[in-house]
């Protein structure tokens, strides 16, 4: 069991994953402004800190008062449309205020991390799965955003001894019982298909029907956010710095996760086709065979209808979110 030290941990994927650590043993402190998480998705058992990875001081106090063994670092800005007409925030918070936890986390002698980084780092694929070893070209500020950030953290290894694990993937889904996806800007397909289903929107977008794929539509890489949690938890067991893909080997189209939304709610979708966005590749799917090979991690919940229900029980029981 040890003391660990959760950045952004009132977030969507950060709050499942404390929920996960305190089930284990782990003893947890959440580190959060509440910008983009929800306080009530702060399991009670965990020590919360509000505090701001932009004041250096307030870190480094956070860390000298709690003495964790390792830090997670789920704290960042992740919208992609957000960061091609504000590419300053996201090089400020993802780049900048990641530093000043690296910083205060060397000054006080803390000397692993776990950093949840993304796909988008490699831009669009020379070939599919998107492994390790293929060339990192992101295609906008969020993805460059998140590659500068894992070189800082290669350099901080090599000059401070800081051993790190950098996990990326593409898209979280699904919930736990008590925590879900309830977010400021929601751009996910599951959830915004479920506020279909809610009666919350009339309709759900479909953006392109002309790809070159079996329904026309894009295919992504669905990764259930206990299978998620469950790689964090085991990168803290790696023996060196290193970077992991995640992804479950397949993939899944809008039309199908929209079917999969209707079998699971039992309510008819309405969608509306329009067309392409700029930068959509047809497919996006991950590999995940070094992982698999070096810490044993085994996704679990591959099946989209598994990962829907979960989202939607926990939708169905917070209409509005955290606000009640």
């Amino acid at each position: 069991m040890s003391k660990l030290f959760i950045t952004g941990g009132a977030g969507y994927i950060g709050s499942i994953c404390v929920e996960q650590l305190l089930d284990l043993g782990h003893e947890v402190v959440v580190f959060d402004n509440l910008s983009e998480g929800n306080r009530a998705a702060v399991d009670p058992r965990a020590t919360f800190i509000e505090g701001d990875l932009a004041d250096r001081t307030s870190i480094g106090n956070a860390l000298r008062d709690t003495k964790p063994e390792a830090v997670m670092h789920f704290a960042a800005n992740a919208l992609v449309g957000e960061s091609m007409v504000n590419p300053t925030k996201y090089f400020r918070n993802n780049v900048g205020n990641g530093v000043n936890l690296l910083e205060a986390m060397v000054e006080h002698n803390v000397l692993r991390f776990v950093f949840s980084s993304t796909c988008a780092t490699f831009g669009p694929p020379d070939r599919l799965p998107i492994d390790e070893t293929l060339p990192q070209r992101p295609i906008n500020p969020y993805g460059e955003s998140k590659l500068m950030f894992e070189k800082v953290l290669q350099w901080f290894d090599q000059l401070h001894g800081l051993t790190f694990v950098a996990l990326r993937y593409f898209n979280a889904a699904g919930a736990s019982a008590k925590y879900g996806e309830d977010r400021r800007i929601e751009t996910h397909i599951i959830p915004n298909v479920l506020k279909v289903a809610l009666g919350q929107k009339s309709h759900v977008d479909i953006f392109g029907t002309d790809y070159e794929t079996p329904d026309g539509t894009c295919i992504r890489d669905y990764i259930h956010i206990f299978d998620l949690a469950q790689a964090h938890i085991l990168a803290l067991q790696a023996p060196k710095s290193t970077f992991y893909n995640l992804g479950t080997g397949g993939g899944t189209s809008v039309r199908e996760v929209i079917a999969s939304c209707e079998r699971v709610t039992g309510k008819k979708i309405p969608i509306v086709e329009s067309p392409r966005r700029p930068g959509d590749p047809a497919r996006l799917i991950a590999g995940s065979d070094k992982i698999k090979g070096e810490l044993g991690w085994q996704p679990k919940y591959q099946d989209i209808d598994k990962i829907v229900a979960s989202a939607w029980a926990w939708h169905e029981s917070h209409a509005d979110g955290y606000t009640k």
